[in-house]
């Protein structure tokens, strides 16, 4: 992790200026390629990319908290090293030093060394010597400063003033892409570990040119898109105001309207316009989309010529809307932008998008394209897991939920890998159950919790409260009280996954101090009322009724103070838990469901609203507030009378007309969670097949929302790996705190299933089949795990364990 000779440095002068790409170079000799060890150790802030003698070599850093930063070590393949010597090693950095709920906002700077058989051989912040060559600085032009944010959540888009000659330099000695920069040292850095494994970065290529046309100016165009990463730049969103802007992309394709000449529905259907890499020439106003096989993540690229000079515009997004790309239906700009000198180019974006389509669109000039790719940035370790089953659909969702898992979780637990690319609490506490099973570790839910453990305290945040998302700047100060109860929800279940201990005892003054601060809300009765800034409950009716006394908020509350007495050997927590679940029984359940809300009148007195959803039921199940045996019919209603298709059939057991509609985060998560509990396996798999198969068929990857209208990748929406390994492959769960592991076999309505679940001592691998009235299984189990075996299914069991 420690750098031996390397120092941060950056242009001088320039550490804190918006959009600023610096340039690193540095050169060194081998005597035999094919001898060589060699490798790159590198931070930065804010994105670095790593290029050796041209050839793409990594991308970073890991998020890491304030005043923190995760070191890198790219081992150098030897085919890319020369064998003559004179190796170029060259640095790219984007400093934005804009907050956002991606990168930080912190001064920029590179620290980088190039170590050849345990020798430095270069090193930033080193004036060179004959042991030890130092970097050459730059200030990198093509990249145009003063442009739009990406989104409200994510730095500045990315537009380029290209020449030919653009790249000369990071194979070319005696290519400059500028004029060398004097370089000053930053104040030394706390560094921490990468830990994550380092991402896969696999170039794909779109599999169909889906359509092709020609653009014009609309007579009749809307008003130019304007959203809050244009509108409220200031100082709780810095950025470049609109008068300041160099160029404004959206306005001009905001104006564009396209004719298609060819178009597919289907995107994958025309195998005459497979694209396997075939050379297409664009002429001026020229438009084609191209179709990757799934929704993928990554580096856009493209290799093309210019006869004359030309501006293109390649815009992006997950779904088709209206027969084309809308590179603004997620709220941020999915633009990249390029002025084009005449001359070849070979194109690569310095940061990661995701995108089932692309739209090239030739604004002037002509361009012809040789080749396009996305180098895919995402989490290498799931691919050891696997799952099968005679339902070909739940196996598309399992892959699915691999591919979004993949995505959203390359360094840390991402709600999208598009829009904002934040680490969300409550997000988390699902998808780190999911890296559990998909990868065996816990190592990026290790970072994560570091991460929050380090600061010592977190700015524009009340006293003890934690941040909504992390790694994140929030000058506005807003922030999801409700989020901060998941984080000791998830830490609690982090030690069963045989968590760090060390760790988790770090963080008990966290989860204090986070407690102490709702004690400042609790009323007489000991129910929290009129919590501060954003009370968020799920994107449904349910967020209106989070005045006064919010049961749902409530119940968390009571589950957060249980984790936190077994967590931390806490009696007092405990018995608050106790005495609030009481409470909230007598004060929310109206006989019928579960009530949302009670204000407190002029008198003094609390008054139960009429404000039911369906939401509040789930979270009344899921933290044990209600009882299933005392409350049988609210259970068995829920069971049969609501479901992610509600409204198909009448209710059976209650009218639900005034019980508002959950939505799918985190209402249908927790549903769910119910069915799993009450042992209603095929109900289970036949709702997350009608509630996630489309999203499956259409995008490959799960979606934010049962429909187009936000992300259709998201983090959290791999959870259904868990519910398929437990509820339809039979395992329940695996206990690495105690090496426990726990198989039950329920009736599914499946005719058979496999898989695989890693784990840190080998896979488990289970495979069972229906023959008659018998389930039949093979078990395969790590010998340092006791087997619980239990059996729900109905039919008798046949085992052989190995």
């Amino acid at each position: 992790m420690a750098f031996q000779l390397a120092r941060p440095i950056w242009p001088a002068g320039l550490e804190t200026e918006m959009n600023i790409t610096g340039g690193f170079r540095a050169r060194f000799d081998t005597v035999s390629a094919a001898d060589a060890r060699c490798l790159v150790r590198i931070t930065a802030s804010c994105r670095y990319r790593v290029y050796v003698n041209g050839r793409f070599l990594g991308h970073g850093p890991a998020a890491g908290p304030h005043g923190y930063y995760r070191v890198d070590e790219w081992q150098v393949p030897s085919e890319s090293l020369r064998e003559d010597g004179g190796n170029i090693v060259a640095v790219e950095v984007a400093g934005y030093n804009v907050n956002s709920f991606y990168t930080l906002d912190q001064p920029s700077f590179v620290q980088a060394e190039i170590e050849l058989n345990g020798r430095v051989a270069a090193a930033t912040g080193v004036t060179g010597d004959s042991s030890c060559a130092g970097f050459e600085a730059f200030v990198l032009r093509e990249r145009v400063r003063k442009v739009q944010r990406y989104s409200f959540q994510r730095p500045f888009i990315e537009a380029y003033s290209l020449r030919p000659d653009v790249h000369a330099w990071r194979t070319d000695a005696d290519a400059f892409p500028a004029d060398p920069a004097e370089w000053q040292a930053a104040e030394e850095k706390l560094l921490l570990p990468r830990r994550a494994s380092y991402p896969a970065f696999d170039e794909v290529s779109p599999v169909a040119v889906v359509a092709e046309g020609t653009v014009a100016k609309s007579e009749a165009a809307a008003a130019p898109w304007r959203d809050r990463a244009m509108l409220d730049i200031g100082p709780e969103l810095k950025g470049f105001p609109l008068e300041e802007l160099s160029l404004l992309p959206t306005d001009e394709l905001g104006e564009l309207t396209t004719a298609w000449q060819r178009y597919d529905e289907d995107e994958h259907a025309n195998a005459d316009r497979a694209y396997a890499g075939q050379p297409m020439y664009l002429g001026e106003r020229a438009a084609s989309i191209f179709g990757f096989d799934r929704n993928r993540s990554g580096f856009l690229g493209l290799r093309f010529t210019c006869k004359s000079a030309s501006r293109i515009a390649l815009t992006f997004d997950e779904i088709m809307t209206d027969r084309d790309v809308d590179h603004t239906r997620l709220e941020c700009s999915n633009i990249i932008y390029l002025d084009c000198e005449p001359g070849s180019y070979a194109f690569e974006s310095i940061e990661p998008y995701t995108m089932k389509v692309m739209k090239l669109i030739v604004l002037e000039g002509g361009c012809e394209l040789t080749a396009c790719w996305l180098r895919e940035y995402a989490n290498p370790d799931s691919d050891s897991a696997a799952f099968d089953s005679s339902d070909a659909e739940l196996n598309a969702i399992f892959e699915a939920a691999r591919e979004s898992f993949r995505q959203n979780a390359v360094d840390n637990f991402m709600d999208c890998p598009s829009r904002e690319r934040a680490g969300w609490l409550c997000d988390s506490f699902f998808t780190a159950r999911v890296e559990a099973d998909l990868t065996g570790g816990s190592v990026i839910e290790q970072n994560f919790f570091e991460n929050f453990a380090l600061p010592k305290r977190f700015a524009h945040l009340p006293e003890g409260m934690l941040p909504m998302c992390y790694p994140a700047d929030h000058y506005g100060g807003t922030f999801i009280p409700n989020w901060a109860l998941w984080f000791i929800l998830q830490l609690e279940e982090y030690r069963y996954r045989g968590g760090d201990e060390t760790l988790i005892a770090a963080l008990e003054p966290k989860v204090d101090a986070l407690l102490r601060y709702f004690e400042g809300f609790r009323n007489e009765f000991g129910l929290l009322e009129n919590l501060e800034s954003w009370v968020f409950i799920e994107w449904s009716k349910a967020n209106s009724f989070v005045n006064g006394i919010n049961f749902p908020t409530n119940m968390l509350y009571a589950g957060a103070l249980e984790a936190a007495g077994r967590l931390y050997d806490r009696p007092d927590y405990a018995e608050q838990a106790v005495a609030l679940k009481q409470i909230v029984r007598e004060f929310s359940f109206d006989g019928e469901f579960f009530v949302d809300q009670a204000i407190e009148n002029a008198d003094g007195e609390i008054e139960l609203t009429d404000h039911r959803t369906e939401v509040c039921q789930y979270y009344a199940a899921f933290f044990g507030i209600a009882d299933t045996q005392e409350q049988r019919n609210w259970f068995a209603s829920l069971l049969h009378d609501f479901s992610p298709g509600r409204g198909s059939d009448e209710p059976t057991i209650a009218d639900i007309s005034g019980v508002h509609p959950a939505n799918a985060f985190i209402g249908y998560y927790l549903r769910m969670e119910l069915l799993s509990q009450a042992g209603a396996s095929a109900q289970l798999l036949q709702e997350i097949a009608a509630f996630f198969g489309g999203m499956a068929k259409r995008t490959g990857t799960l979606w934010e929302h049962n429909r187009t209208t936000a992300s259709c990748n998201h983090g959290f929406a791999s959870h259904v790996v868990r519910c398929l390994y437990r509820d339809a492959l039979g395992i329940e769960s695996l206990d690495l705190n105690n090496n426990r592991l726990t198989i039950s076999f329920t009736d599914t309505d499946l005719q058979r299933c496999s898989g695989k679940l890693p784990t840190p001592f080998g896979p488990v691998e289970l495979a069972w089949q229906v023959q008659g009235d018998e389930l039949h299984y093979t078990l395969t189990a790590p010998p340092q795990l006791t087997v619980d075996i239990r059996n729900y299914s109905g039919k008798q069991l046949a085992a052989e364990m190995n």
